[in-house]
């Protein structure tokens, strides 16, 4: 395929719609190494139909249905529009409390109002956490970590994330200072093979926080350095930076 050809059709792959957080159509097209634990099963250890549920930046709200939770006891925020438009479409006329939360984190309950407080792959403010759980609550987060995506951002030449520090030990530190004790607590840098460059693309258009100001027109050069990698060693190698916090409020 000549170059002006394979742009455009790339190109093609960037425009396409994505919603929730739904990565279906990266199967077959990635391998990603498992984790050590299993966020669901954390989950569902602690959480029982009695609690008020809080999930934080709940995305399409595909996992959280996952734990069949009374809805009239759940609670979700998501800071996405596009997102939180589909959840007050999807899961309040079901009886779910949906509410919309902007980049301070600042949530809109009041003080003591959960039981336990999920949070994947969100920001949070460890002081409102505290502040709307219960005493004894439950707060268990899985986080992406600083080294995130590293090695495919500098493969692709993209912006320069944010070098704040972003770590199992921060966001341990951040809680014990609020009166949390940690009931465990993991971190871990898994492989991810892109095994083709339709994935790889239509991944990094879809979170643009990790690969600031990619797209395929302007990073063309380094998408086909990419594509000699993918064709030598049948994957362009990542590595994800992971790690979760299950952490407990003190009466």
């Amino acid at each position: 395929m000549k170059k002006n050809e394979l742009k455009k059709y790339w190109c093609s792959i960037e425009q396409m719609d994505f919603s929730g957080w739904d990565f279906s159509y990266m199967r077959n097209r990635w391998e990603i190494e498992n984790l050590p634990w299993d966020y669901s099963t954390l989950v569902r250890h602690y959480l029982t139909n009695e609690m008020d549920l809080l999930d934080m930046g709940t995305g399409g709200g595909e996992l959280l249905r996952t734990f069949h939770h009374p809805y009239n006891k759940t609670f979700v925020t998501e800071g996405w529009p596009k997102n939180y438009q589909l959840l007050k479409e999807s899961l309040e006329p079901l009886g779910v409390t949906v509410a919309f939360v902007d980049e301070t984190d600042q949530l809109s309950y009041p003080d003591d109002s959960f039981d336990l407080v999920l949070n994947s792959h969100e920001s949070y403010d460890p002081k409102e956490v505290r502040r709307v759980l219960k005493p004894g609550g439950i707060f268990i987060t899985q986080q992406v970590g600083d080294q995130n995506g590293q090695i495919l951002s500098k493969k692709l030449m993209t912006a320069v994330q944010s070098n704040q520090e972003w770590s199992l030990d921060t966001a341990k530190k951040g809680l014990l200072k609020e009166h949390f004790t940690s009931l465990y607590a993991n971190e871990y840098f898994p492989y991810q093979h892109f095994c083709d460059m339709e994935g790889l693309i239509y991944y990094a258009t879809q979170i643009p926080w990790e690969y600031l100001d990619f797209s395929v027109d302007t990073h063309f050069a380094s998408l086909v350095e990419l594509q000699k990698e993918l064709l030598s060693k049948g994957f362009v190698y990542n590595q994800q930076h992971r790690f979760i916090l299950v952490g407990k409020l003190k009466h």
